[in-house]
């Protein structure tokens, strides 16, 4: 027996375009000490942003970022470490430009857009986990962590 599935949909233009090279953010916190950790129980933010070009309004006035990856499971919220990082006890937050947090894994950063060129601007930060920092069990070593942003146009 063989039966027919159709597939349909609509093609769209995108409100902006992504300034070249942004498809790929690197953001580099440098040297940590533990120590500050011990005492701030985070860092203080770095920050980044992802670049929009060429925005038409008539296709849509507002963008919603998200931003995906693997949740740490002790700050809800926060970017886990990748499992090859030698670092432990700490996680990655995100925040705005004017330090509203921003958590991970959900439809959470709304922004106007005005035509032409806009800019999302972020920052992220190291939060030490609430039981390494009590314990001073932050672990020593290099981490890396990724994460996948999702633009949506309304």
């Amino acid at each position: 027996m063989a039966e027919t599935i159709n597939f349909d949909g609509i093609f769209v233009e995108d409100t902006c375009d992504l300034y070249p090279g942004d498809e790929l953010i690197t953001l580099d916190f440098g040297t940590i000490a533990d120590k500050y950790l011990y005492l701030n129980s985070r860092t203080l933010s770095e920050s980044f942003s992802i670049r929009l070009i060429n925005c038409d309004l008539s296709l849509g006035r507002e963008i919603n970022a998200s931003f995906n990856g693997n949740e740490n499971s002790f700050l809800p919220g926060y970017l886990a470490l990748d499992p090859a990082s030698q670092a432990n006890g700490i996680a990655i937050g995100l925040e705005t430009d004017t330090g509203e947090k921003i958590d991970i894994n959900k439809k959470d950063h709304t922004q106007k857009l005005s035509a032409g060129n806009n800019e999302i601007k972020l920052k992220a930060f190291i939060q030490g986990e609430h039981s390494a920092l009590a314990n001073k069990t932050i672990s020593y070593g290099t981490f890396i962590s990724t994460l996948t942003f999702f633009l949506e146009y309304n």
